[in-house]
C-alpha cells in the first residue's frame, strides 16, 4: 500500500501524526505551511520529527514533486486534519498547492481520497463543499470519536478516528474495540 498523508492547517495535527505511526506500507507526507506552525504548537515537536515517520516528504509548494503527476501510482490520499479552506479548494478544482494537486490527481485517477475535517460548527458552504466531494466519491470522515469503546485517554479518542481511517482503506488494526465485540 502506498499512501499520501497530508496535514493541513486545522487543529488536530495529532490525527496525522498517529496515522503516520500506524499505517503500513510506503508513506509520503505533505504538510501545509500553517500546519507546520500548528504541529509545533499542538504537538510540541518539530516538522523533522514528523518527517521521520514517513518514507518521503515534500513541501506543499513543490508542484514538481513526482506525486503531482497522475503517472505516479499511489493507493490512497488521506488529509488529516483537513481544513475547510482545503476542502473548498478541492471542491472547486483549485490545485495550486501540492496537497490540492495530489487530491485532484486522486480524484481524476479514481484513487481513494479521504478528508478528515475537524472544524465545528459548520456552515452551509462547508456542508455543500463536503456534499459535492462526497457525491464525487471522496470519503468525508469527520474527526468525531465515538464513546462506546469507553475511551480513557485522548489517545483512545484519536485512535478511534485513525482506526476509522484505516477501515476505509481496508487495513486491519486493533486501535479500538468494535461495537459489541
Amino acid at each position: 500500500m502506498k499512501s499520501i498523508i497530508a496535514i493541513t492547517g486545522a487543529s488536530g495535527a495529532i490525527y496525522g501524526k498517529r496515522l503516520l505511526e500506524t499505517i503500513s506500507g510506503e508513506k509520503t507526507l505533505i504538510v501545509s505551511d500553517t500546519a507546520r506552525e500548528i504541529i509545533r504548537f499542538e504537538l510540541g515537536i518539530e516538522i523533522e520529527d514528523l518527517e521521520r515517520l514517513a518514507d518521503y516528504s515534500y513541501r506543499n509548494d513543490d508542484l514538481f514533486a513526482p506525486i503531482s503527476s497522475g503517472s505516479q501510482f499511489f493507493d490512497a490520499m488521506i488529509i488529516a486534519p483537513c481544513s475547510e479552506g482545503t476542502i473548498a479548494k478541492i471542491a472547486s478544482g483549485i490545485a495550486d498547492t501540492l496537497i490540492t494537486r495530489v487530491a485532484a490527481v486522486a480524484m481524476k485517477e479514481g484513487r481513494t481520497l479521504i478528508l478528515v475535517p475537524r472544524e465545528t460548527p459548520v456552515n452551509a458552504v462547508m456542508l455543500e463543499n463536503q456534499l459535492k466531494l462526497c457525491r464525487l466519491g471522496v470519503k468525508i470522515l469527520p474527526a468525531s470519536p465515538a464513546f462506546y469503546h469507553n475511551p480513557k485517554t485522548i489517545d483512545d479518542l484519536v485512535d478511534f478516528v485513525v482506526g476509522k481511517i484505516l477501515d476505509q482503506i481496508g487495513e486491519a488494526h486493533n486501535l479500538f474495540r468494535r461495537w459489541f465485540t
